[in-house]
């Protein structure tokens, strides 16, 4: 059986959950499975993969129409597969295409949702309606959708009722936890500017509106005068997040030593040495269908401390791995607290009340490792992706 994975990100361009869940199931479909990879950007040196980029013709167009250039370069070079799976809207397009083209089965992996991210408006304009009719095409005409979560699933079946719900599974993402574990180095950690002497509160993600990082901002202002903030954030949706979470930092810095603001692509040491100099994770997201980054922070052994919302209630056992922050949310599929003062002082009191006692966020951070062996390994995770290859093509 051959299958073709169609993805936006693959290295060397990843700077998202879903590009490394991508080259996770890559690596551990490869071992008895021919998998070809087609990604968006340049020609990938790795066998089997592909790099598409955007036509010259379409260089200067909405970014919603040079994905489907991309797309349709993908679709064609499908031809010969077996099945077809695609990640994101970005690649959902060509999935698609491929399906009705070649007349092969669609797997579609839902990493996040067109309509719980209205924002996106701001960053695409009109090529929103693109992206979010692309979505509801594939989706509704797959032959299975994989959702990371039981969240993640009743968001789909919520906005795609027409799908059929026997159509729609929960397949975990996953954790290596070979490369993912603690990486106890204090001049690497000083070298990033974290005094590994100081508790900590670690946040890493892009910055964009799902992530909630303005609300971490207003909560650090609560935290005790002792404690870190280390932010691990970049790749701005837009300018004007960008400037909002500026503002947010400055303002944070003016007030409090210990702000410490990283906005590169931090190498996975790196990343592995800031997580293990931190005390506690915080993933302060409104919208957030399982979140890679908290099986990272947990595989390092920290305890994580994250928004009640989405999957995330699937991967942090309240009490035991962290804390899980209490939300009352709009249901406008913005995600927005309706109380947003109250989220924030929940936010700070759960990390204050981490940061406040270091043994016990070691034991947390210690369950937390050990959910992740046991719950979240891709070797699991690849074998449920198999049998629903072999369920669709036999």
């Amino acid at each position: 059986m051959r299958v073709d994975l169609l993805t936006r990100e693959y290295p060397p361009n990843i700077y998202g959950g879903a590009g490394v869940h991508v080259v996770e199931l890559v690596r551990a479909l490869r071992t008895d499975t021919e998998v070809l990879v087609r990604a968006f950007g340049t020609p990938v040196d790795e066998p089997d993969t592909f790099g598409y980029a955007v036509p010259s013709e379409l260089a200067d167009a909405n970014p919603a129409i040079t994905t489907l250039g991309v797309d349709l370069q993908m679709a064609q070079d499908v031809a010969g597969a077996d099945l077809v799976h695609s990640h994101t809207w970005y690649a959902n397009g060509a999935g698609h295409v491929a399906k009705l083209l070649h007349g092969i089965p669609h797997v579609v992996t839902a990493h996040s949702l067109e309509p719980l991210r209205p924002w996106k408006a701001e960053q695409l304009g009109g090529g929103y309606r693109v992206s979010s009719w692309i979505e509801k095409t594939a989706f509704e005409g797959a032959d299975r959708v994989i959702a990371v979560s039981e969240g993640m699933r009743r968001d789909i079946l919520a906005s795609y009722p027409a799908l059929d719900p026997d159509k729609v599974t929960v397949v975990y993402n996953g954790i290596d936890l070979d490369r993912w574990k603690p990486l106890h180095d204090p001049d690497g950690a000083r070298a990033l500017g974290i005094d590994p002497h100081r508790p900590a509160v670690v946040f890493v993600g892009r910055i964009t509106r799902q992530k909630g990082l303005p609300y971490l901002l207003r909560a650090a202002r609560l935290l005790p005068a002792d404690v870190q903030v280390i932010l691990c954030a970049g790749a701005p949706d837009t300018p004007e997040i960008m400037a909002e979470v500026t503002r947010g930092v400055e303002a944070l810095q003016a007030e409090r030593d210990g702000v410490v603001w990283i906005d590169r692509l931090l190498s996975q040491e790196e990343l592995r040495t800031a997580l293990t100099a931190s005390t506690v994770f915080v993933c302060p997201s409104i919208y957030e269908p399982l979140g890679i980054v908290n099986l990272e922070a947990m595989a390092c052994g920290l305890p994580v401390v994250g928004t009640a919302t989405g999957g995330i209630p699937e991967v942090i056992v309240d009490g035991v791995t962290g804390k899980l922050v209490p939300i009352d949310q709009a249901t406008d599929g913005t995600g927005t607290p309706t109380d947003p003062d109250a989220f924030v002082t929940d936010l700070a009191a759960a990390l204050t009340e981490v940061v406040r006692d270091p043994e016990r966020a070691a034991r947390m951070g210690e369950a937390g490792r050990q959910r992740a062996e046991t719950e979240f390994s891709w070797t699991s995770i690849a074998e449920q992706t198999r049998a629903i290859y072999r369920s669709l093509v036999g």
